[in-house]
């Protein structure tokens, strides 16, 4: 990454308050000229000494007090960016902005990221980066501008040392930029190592329940100390690449202040240097030399901002969904597939084929196969997850890749299998369906989804928290919370994903009941594996290995004795099982 490219990116990323850093940047400019400008009367300083003029050194010397002092006061100017609180306004900005690009974004790409890892992202990640920027830039910017405006006015007492000046120093530059790459990618190595451990560290403490019910809370753990041993292993590896770049950029600082010293000998010795010059130009270099120590010091951190500007241009350079034409809000809600194929990125093998199918608004479709046959992808692709690589899906006509995403899901509501809620309390998560919801609306949806009974049972009623993922109530009760608030959003199109698979023996009437004036004038589709509940569908849509076999409805697939025929045998068999009827 070059000096230009990172100076554009630093600024991009700054956001709002880009024209602040600006400003610093320049302001740390001008103080690093201003201290290379008095390292170098030092020079005069020191020829007025040797010369016996001690009113001329006296003057020089009151100039340099007073660029060292404009030099103090627009280092200070050059740290408003941290001290103001630009800084931490521009990483306030860029979290949300980029939570604002992840909703944009194809939901498919996020599936790939583990959640810990978006953490490490969104919160570490911009926090190490936005906080380090001015340190290492203003470091980057003083061990440039000082040498080099030292060198500029060296020439006008000296000319060959001003033009070895010139010349020495910024050959450290190639050096620095040829053993980079060894950093970074040894930084990037880290930083990937960090976030897969942030995300098994948030794995293995969401999962610990899961974990101990099945006695396994130590089989897990491995994975984990392997987690941590990564890390160890690579920081310890990033320590030694940085050995040698290090070793070598502080061997060609001495080097070069070594050869400036016996240029100047040989100079002296045939007596076309002064002594006095020479010695000035050596404390001047001595001095000089120090932002190039510090940098070399800083060159982890430096790195470690390199790749975190990186790795958020990563994220921002995921481009979101695009909308093809423009069209207005549908007047009806069928649904249609027009020879639909899909595939994920990482696995070409397609995971819907030359999908043809058309869903009747106003009434129940159900989608029936086994795990994997393609049903949730399908779903996903109406609710525009993601855009199928060929074909297309319309509802009510209407292209739903020319629709706004808060357009489209204006139209839809839905009841998942895994249920989420917010650590929050129940009457907000119901909220979350209709912002501006009263209270009694809230009550009401609840009732019709024969949850208002336990949420009064608990000792806040509606204004108690329900936890992390909602780990305070079962999963039954989670999930007729969410059929609330899908009853609350009350959309024209209504997915259920086995909305009713935490439900009991004595609920699940009811939740049925529910459902059934939730269904009323909706086009709904509904993921089942238990057959009963989709026996009265208008349609039902066998899926096989991606590919639509079979249509039609409860009875005229039973007849067909295929597909369908076999799966319903199979649930019936299952549903009258009982413990001993196996032989034995």
């Amino acid at each position: 990454m070059n000096p230009i490219h990172i100076y554009r990116t630093i600024l991009s990323a700054a956001g709002e308050q880009a024209p602040v850093l600006k400003r610093c940047l320049r302001d740390s400019v001008i103080a690093a000229s201003l201290q290379g400008a008095s390292f170098a009367l030092l020079v005069p300083i020191c020829l007025a000494l040797g010369a016996g003029n001690n009113c001329a050194a006296v003057l020089r010397l009151l100039a340099l007090t007073a660029l060292l002092i404009l030099s103090s006061i627009f280092r200070w100017r050059a740290q408003d960016y941290d001290y103001h609180g630009n800084c931490a306004r521009a990483g306030d900005t860029m979290r949300r902005h980029l939570g604002e690009h992840l909703r944009r974004i194809p939901l498919q790409i996020l599936y790939r990221q583990r959640s810990g890892e978006l953490n490490a992202l969104l919160a570490g990640t911009i926090d190490e980066t936005y906080n380090h920027t001015l340190i290492v830039s203003n470091m980057l910017i003083a061990a440039v501008f000082t040498p080099l405006a030292t060198a500029l006015l060296t020439l006008i007492w000296d000319w060959r040392l001003g033009l070895i000046l010139l010349i020495s120093f910024p050959l450290i530059v190639p050096i620095q930029h040829g053993t980079q790459p060894l950093m970074a990618r040894a930084k990037a190595r880290l930083a990937r190592a960090n976030a897969s451990l942030n995300a098994e560290l948030l794995e293995y403490s969401q999962g610990l329940p899961v974990l101990k019910a099945a006695n396994s809370a130590g089989t897990r753990l491995p994975r984990l100390q392997q987690a941590i041993g990564a890390v160890e292993t690579i920081q310890r590896d990033a320590l030694l690449a940085e050995a040698l770049p290090n070793a070598l950029l502080g061997s060609a600082v001495e080097l070069l202040m070594l050869l400036i010293l016996l240029a100047g000998m040989v100079w002296l010795t045939g007596g076309s240097l002064d002594a006095w010059l020479l010695a000035a130009l050596m404390v001047a270099c001595i001095r000089f030399a120090e932002p190039l120590g510090q940098i070399l010091s800083m060159s982890s951190i430096y790195s470690m901002v390199q790749q975190g500007y990186a790795r958020l241009q990563e994220l921002l350079a995921v481009a979101p969904l695009e909308r093809v034409g423009e069209a207005a809000a549908p007047m009806r809600h069928d649904i249609t597939f027009e020879n639909v194929h899909y595939h994920y990125d990482a696995n070409p093998e397609p995971v819907l084929r030359g999908i043809n199918l058309h869903i009747p608004e106003r009434a129940l479709t159900a989608l029936v196969g086994h795990s994997g046959c393609g049903k949730t992808t399908l779903i996903r692709l109406i609710m525009r997850y993601a855009d199928p690589q060929q074909g297309r899906v319309l509802i009510g006509g209407s292209d739903i890749r020319a629709l706004t995403q808060q357009e489209l899901m204006r139209q839809i509501s839905v009841v998942f299998q895994d249920v989420y809620l917010f650590d929050d309390t129940i009457g907000n998560n119901i909220r979350l369906g209709k912002a501006d919801a009263t209270d009694a609306e809230i009550e009401a949806a609840a009732r019709a989804a024969q949850c208002h009974d336990f949420i009064m049972a608990m000792p806040q009623g509606y204004q108690t928290r329900v936890g992390d993922i909602g780990g305070k109530l079962s999963g039954g009760e989670r999930q007729r919370i969410t059929i609330a608030r899908a009853i609350l959003q009350n959309r024209p199109v209504l997915i259920l994903d086995e909305a009713t698979a935490f439900a009991d023996a004595e609920n699940e009437a009811l939740l049925m009941r529910a459902l059934a004036a939730l269904m009323q004038d909706k086009t709904v589709l509904m993921i089942a594996h238990r057959l009963a509940t989709i026996r009265h569908a208008a349609q039902i849509l066998v899926f096989d290995h991606g590919q639509l076999v079979e249509q039609g409805d409860h009875a005229s697939l039973i007849a067909q004795n295929g597909r369908y025929a076999r799966l319903w045998q199979a649930g019936e068999a299952a549903r009258h099982w009982r413990i001993g009827s196996a032989e034995q």
